[in-house]
């Protein structure tokens, strides 16, 4: 990759955070203000960055565009999306499909609650694969050797007091994760919150995504939550055969 090509990624990398002036983003970079400049010309001139009214550089509309394409040509986010907007009006929840980064979670969509309570998440957010739901099932479905090699990047830190923060003791929660076959986050990721997820499969059989519920406690409490395991099963287990998944007697329920 070219240095230019990397210094504007690294650009839009720090945009990402943020709107920055010339100056915060040379000092990010570590290098000199006309070469940010000329870069930030370039970036502008094709709609990947603007500058507004204060001088401060801001993430452009050629990014969102591009943004909304990647999302729309996400297979298992089309195909689930009929299904999570008739689960969301169901249960009136807000309802979550993620997929993993590594050792992250990544949200690809978001339907909100019907009620008035909003959840902070967002399309693109990404969140932790050690104190949520989704992250539990993701990283429970993988090969003890490729879920070591993720869990050696993993700190554990304390989200809020419930987070699990031991690695064995996490190591003993994804075991009930695959022999359930879905997880929960009572407050573990959130305060105040409680959460449920459970795996989307592919033909393979291996988990290509996680559908979660997510349910602030002055909404519902853990055991109302509880009760809608069954109607989320149903729903991954639909959405994974219409990707192509055929279940087995060997295969964990989804």
């Amino acid at each position: 990759m070219s240095t230019s090509l990397t210094k504007a990624l690294r650009i839009l990398v720090v945009l990402g955070e943020g709107p920055a002036s010339l100056d915060e983003l040379a000092t990010a970079l570590e290098v000199h203000k006309t070469t940010v400049l000329r870069l930030l010309r370039t970036l502008a001139d094709e709609h990947f960055v603007h500058r507004d009214d204060h001088h401060r550089y801001r993430l452009g509309s050629r990014l969102f565009e591009l943004s909304s394409r990647g999302l729309d040509q996400r297979e298992v986010r089309t195909v689930a999306a009929p299904h999570l907007h008739a689960f969301n009006r169901a249960h009136g929840h807000t309802v979550h499909l993620s997929e993993r980064d590594d050792g992250e979670i990544v949200y690809i969509d978001k339907l909100e609650s019907l009620d008035n309570v909003r959840m902070a998440s967002r399309v693109g957010l990404r969140g932790p694969v050690h104190s949520t739901a989704a992250g539990k099932v993701l990283l429970a479905d993988l090969p003890a050797t490729e879920r070591n090699r993720v869990l050696d990047d993993v700190d554990f830190p304390a989200r809020t007091p419930h987070t699990i923060t031991d690695r064995d003791a996490y190591l003993a929660e994804l075991a009930r994760v695959r022999e359930q076959g879905w997880a929960q986050d009572r407050e573990e990721n959130e305060a105040s919150i409680n959460c449920i997820g459970a795996p989307v499969r592919g033909p393979a059989g291996t988990a290509v995504a996680a559908v979660s519920v997510s349910v602030p406690t002055i909404v519902a409490g853990y055991d109302q939550l509880m009760e809608l395991v069954p109607s989320l099963l149903a729903v991954t287990g639909t959405i994974s055969r219409d990707l192509g998944w055929r279940p087995t007697r060997e295969d964990p329920p989804a």
